[in-house]
């Protein structure tokens, strides 16, 4: 099992570090290296949620409440904070 924790962003790799999470960072994904037991944590668009769910992964959206001054902006762990960035797991299936 592995967990990738994908990400552009600096703010939220220290974000990660600050709350000790042991994932491999990854900035370009693909969705096919997912395998069933893996996690997959960060902010996804729904299509490929859905696929690594149905690859039997496993997929934690990084979620938090971003003011309107703030959306477009590069955050830093503290704006993270200040935005109660938590990662909650979602189970995502394609319909259709």
């Amino acid at each position: 099992m592995t967990d990738y924790f994908v990400t552009r962003h600096s703010g939220a790799v220290d974000w990660a570090q600050r709350r000790n999470i042991k994932a491999t960072l990854v900035r370009d994904f693909d969705v096919t290296d997912v395998k069933p037991g893996d996690r997959v944590l960060g902010t996804l668009p729904v299509n490929l949620a859905a696929e690594v769910c149905a690859r039997g992964g496993t997929y934690l959206h990084l979620s938090m409440d971003v003011p309107f001054e703030l959306r477009g902006k590069d955050l830093s762990a503290d704006d993270m904070d200040a935005c109660k960035a938590e990662l909650i797991e979602y189970f995502i299936e394609r319909r259709g």
